[in-house]
C-alpha cells in the first residue's frame, strides 16, 4: 500500500535512506560519499524545503520512499529509496507510478551519473536523460547542490506526458 509518511516515520526513511544508499559506497566519486549518507539534520531540511515522501508499505513495515518536491514550475522525484532486503520487488517502480499520476506539472528527477542501475530504473519507467549544458541549467536552477555534485550527476524527464517546458 502506498500512502503518505508521517512525522512518526522520520526514523524510519532515514533508516531506509542510509541502508539503500549503501549500494552508491565505492560507486559515485570517493569525495562525494559520507557516513551516514544523509544525516538527520539534512533528512530535516529536506522536508522543511517542501519534500513529502510517500512510503510503499508491507503490513505496518515500511519497506521504501519515494519523495515528491514542487519547485517553481516542476515536481522533483527526490531520495527514491528502498529497503535493501525488499530490493527488486516492484516497489520503487509502484512508488514512480503512484507519483507521476499525481504530478501536475513537468517531473524531473536528478541521479548520480555513475549509478547506472537508477538511470535504467528511470529510462524503464518513461524517463529520458537531459543531455548537455541543459542539465546543469536544470540542477542551477531546481536543486540546491554542490558544484561537485552538479558535475557528477544526471537530470531525466518524464517523457509520459507533455506539460509545459522549465
Amino acid at each position: 500500500m502506498i500512502c503518505p509518511t508521517h512525522a512518526a516515520d522520520f526514523d524510519v526513511i532515514y533508516g531506509i535512506v542510509n541502508d539503500a544508499a549503501q549500494r552508491y559506497r565505492g560507486v559515485i566519486p570517493a569525495d562525494c560519499w559520507h557516513e551516514p549518507y544523509m544525516t538527520r539534520e539534512q533528512l530535516r531540511r529536506e522536508i522543511e524545503a517542501g519534500v513529502v515522501f510517500w512510503g510503499y508499505r508491507a503490513g505496518s513495515e515500511l519497506l521504501g520512499v519515494m519523495g515528491l518536491q514542487p519547485v517553481q514550475d516542476v515536481s522533483l522525484i527526490r531520495h527514491a529509496y528502498v529497503r535493501s532486503s525488499a530490493q527488486g520487488s516492484g516497489i520503487g517502480g509502484a512508488l514512480l507510478k503512484f507519483l507521476q499520476a499525481r504530478a501536475d506539472r513537468r517531473l524531473l528527477v536528478g541521479t548520480w551519473a555513475a549509478a547506472h542501475w537508477a538511470i535504467r530504473f528511470y529510462e524503464g519507467h518513461g524517463f529520458a536523460v537531459i543531455q548537455g549544458s541543459e542539465k546543469d541549467r536544470l540542477l542551477d536552477k531546481y536543486w540546491s547542490i554542490p558544484l561537485r555534485q552538479r558535475d557528477t550527476s544526471v537530470v531525466l524527464a518524464d517523457t509520459t506526458r507533455e506539460p509545459a517546458r522549465a
